[in-house]
C-alpha cells in the first residue's frame, strides 16, 4: 500500500492516542519498505530495515502501535515474548520459532486472500451440492409446481437464509488430527503438512444447512487455490514485509544488579541476534531470508536499561524510541475520540440487555482523573488501567442488567455517579480482583 508517513500517522492516530515519535519511527520505517521495493535489484539487496527499539511503560501502545502497523498495510505480523526463549542447550523454546510463526502468519494470509478471490465460484459450486440434498427432503413440497421453478424457488429461499437452521445430512472430509511425536511434545496436525499426499476420508454428518455451506464453499475454494502459489506467495511476503515484534526484551538484559542460576539471559540476546542479523530459517513451507524483515523490540527497561543489551543487540536496532506515560487528557482523548473506544464497548454490550448507556463530558473527565491518580499510587498500567476503572464503575448495571424482555431503560454516567462508585478507589484492595 503506498501510503505516505503522515498518512500512516494519521491512520495510527485512529487506535492510538499520543506516542507521536514511536508513531514516526514506525512510519518512516514502513514507508521506506515501499521506496526499497522500488529500487533495482542490486541496490534492493543491499538495504535492510532500520529495526526499532522502544522504550515504555505497560499500556502506553507499544504493541498495539506495531499491530495496528502492520493491519494498515496487510503484513504478516508476529508478537513473541523474549522470556520465552531459552539459550541453545537447555529445554525450551527455539529462537527460529519466532520465523516459523510468521510464515504460518504470512500462509494463512496469503491463503484468505486467494480464498476470497475464488469464494463466488466455490459458492455456487457448495449451492449445487446442498440444493441437492434439499431438493430430495422437499421433494414432498413440490406438488404440482414445474421442477425448473421448484428448484428456482428453494435455491432463493437458501441464499435468504430460510434453511439456515434446518438440519441436513452430508459427507465432509474429516480433519487429520493432532498427534504428539515425541511425548510430552507439542501436538503436530500431519493434515497441514501432508495434506496433499495423505487421502482424505470422509464421514457423514449431521450439520445445519449454514454449517454445510460454510464447510463445502471452504472445501470447492480449496480446490480451486494452487497451493504452490500460495505457499511462494507467502514466503516472498513474510522476507518483504514481515513484522516481529520481539516484547519484554527488558528481561533478557543482563543487568550488573541481577544474579542467580537463571539461564542466561546473554545466551538468550546472542541466539536471537543471528536472527535479527540476517540467516536463513528453514519453515514448513520451505526457506525464509530474515534479512528483510523488520524487527520490533520492546520493554519497559525500568531495572534493566537498553545499554545492558549486548552491543552486537544494540546494533541492530538503530532506531530508538522512548513512549512517554499517559497523562489525563490522553485518557480523555483514548475514552472519546479512539476507534470501538471502551465506553463504546460498553454501551454496545449493555444495549443487548436494553439498557441505553451515556457518559456526560464531566464523567469522562473523572474517569480519566481517577484512571491517572490510580496509575500513580500503583503500577502504572498505562491505558490498561481504563479497562479495571470502567470494570469497576459499571459492576452495579452490569449485575443487575438483563434477563427479561424490559422496555429500553437510559442511563446517564455523570460525575457525581462516578465520584460515589469510585470513591476511595485507590485504596480499595478488591481492585485487585479485576488486575490479572
Amino acid at each position: 500500500m503506498d501510503l505516505s508517513p503522515k498518512q500512516i500517522v494519521n491512520e495510527l492516530d485512529k487506535y492510538i492516542i499520543g506516542q507521536a515519535d514511536a508513531k514516526k519511527a514506525v512510519a518512516i520505517a514502513l514507508r521506506n519498505r515501499y521506496r526499497r521495493s522500488q529500487l533495482s535489484p542490486e541496490l534492493m539487496e543491499e538495504i535492510t530495515p532500520k529495526n526499532i527499539l522502544m522504550k515504555g511503560a505497560t499500556g502506553v501502545g507499544k504493541t498495539e502501535i506495531a499491530r495496528r502497523l502492520a493491519k494498515i498495510v496487510r503484513a504478516p505480523f508476529v508478537k513473541v515474548e523474549a522470556t520465552t526463549y531459552t539459550e541453545v542447550g537447555y529445554v525450551g523454546k527455539d529462537v527460529e520459532g519466532m520465523v516459523r510463526d510468521l510464515a504460518e502468519c504470512s500462509y494463512r494470509l496469503v491463503k484468505e486472500e486467494k480464498t476470497k478471490e475464488v469464494s463466488l465460484k466455490a459458492t455456487k459450486v457448495a449451492e449445487k451440492k446442498v440444493m441437492k440434498i434439499l431438493l430430495d427432503m422437499k421433494k414432498a413440497d413440490q406438488g404440482d409446481t414445474p421442477q425448473a421453478e421448484f428448484e428456482k424457488n428453494v435455491l432463493e429461499s437458501l441464499r435468504q437464509g430460510v434453511y439456515d437452521n434446518l438440519i441436513i445430512e452430508m459427507d465432509v472430509a474429516e480433519e487429520a488430527k493432532n498427534m504428539e511425536l515425541i511425548p510430552g511434545g507439542a501436538a503436530i496436525n500431519l493434515g497441514s503438512i501432508f495434506g496433499e499426499v495423505l487421502p482424505k476420508k470422509k464421514k457423514k454428518r449431521k450439520l445445519t444447512v449454514k454449517e454445510a455451506m460454510k464447510l463445502t464453499v471452504d472445501e470447492e475454494a480449496d480446490k480451486l487455490i494452487d497451493n504452490d502459489a500460495v505457499t511462494m506467495e507467502a514466503l516472498k511476503r513474510a522476507e518483504n514485509d514481515g513484522i516481529i515484534f520481539i516484547d519484554e526484551i527488558d528481561k533478557i538484559a543482563a543487568s550488573s544488579q541481577r544474579g542467580g542460576a537463571d539461564v542466561s539471559r546473554e545466551g538468550v540476546q546472542r541466539d536471537i541476534l543471528p536472527i535479527v542479523e540476517g540467516c536463513t530459517v528453514m519453515t514448513k513451507y520451505g526457506p525464509i531470508k530474515t534479512d528483510y524483515i523488520l524487527f520490533i523490540a520492546a520493554g519497559a527497561f525500568q531495572i534493566a536499561k537498553m545499554e545492558d543489551l549486548i552491543p552486537e543487540l544494540q546494533g541492530r536496532f538503530p532506531v530508538k524510541v522512548e513512549l512517554a506515560s499517559l497523562t489525563k487528557e490522553d485518557f480523555v482523548q483514548i475514552l472519546t475520540n479512539t476507534q470501538n473506544a471502551i465506553t463504546t464497548q460498553y454501551k454496545m454490550l449493555l444495549a443487548v440487555d436494553n439498557i441505553d448507556l451515556s457518559f456526560t463530558p464531566e464523567a469522562i473527565d473523572k474517569i480519566a482523573e481517577v484512571s491517572v491518580q490510580v496509575n500513580e499510587s500503583s503500577e502504572d498500567l498505562g491505558a490498561r488501567r481504563l479497562h479495571t476503572v470502567m470494570e469497576y464503575l459499571l459492576e452495579d448495571i452490569s449485575f443487575n442488567a438483563g434477563g427479561g424482555n424490559y422496555p429500553v431503560v437510559p442511563i446517564t454516567i455523570d460525575a457525581q455517579y462516578v465520584e460515589t462508585h469510585l470513591a476511595g478507589l485507590t485504596k480499595d484492595r478488591d481492585l485487585k480482583k479485576y488486575v490479572l
